[in-house]
């Protein structure tokens, strides 16, 4: 199976692209603090999808857990964003969303990978 043609890792990278493509338009006291964060944990989200799609059944679910407890920061740091006005009303319910999906794939893939055990 090809890694990267997993729906949650496609969807994740194209997160951070969007990100990435976004930064220029964060004001550089925050690109450099509040933002780099966001992107950082995109980046360790992604990273942690790669590794657990490589490891054992057993080995799995501890880094799935990590990756659920990254996207909640992630949730924070979102919604931080929005009211401290780093990124509009609009850039916040979309990126939102899909911070969402990637939470419900990851949720089943938590599911399935316990469901094994």
């Amino acid at each position: 199976m090809d890694d990267f043609d997993i729906p949650i890792f496609k969807i994740t990278y194209e997160l951070y692209k969007e990100f990435y493509s976004y930064r220029n338009n964060v004001k550089k006291q925050d690109r450099h603090t509040l933002w780099q964060r966001c992107e950082n944990i995109t980046l360790d989200v992604l990273e942690n999808l790669l590794w657990a799609s490589q490891l054992s059944k057993a080995e799995k679910l501890p880094v799935l857990e990590k990756i659920s407890i990254k996207l909640n920061f992630l949730r924070v740091f979102l919604r931080l964003c929005k009211e401290v006005k780093v990124i509009d009303a609009n850039k916040y319910i979309k990126w939102q969303e899909t911070v969402d999906e990637i939470g419900r794939q990851l949720g089943g893939w938590i599911r399935s990978t316990k469901s094994v055990k």
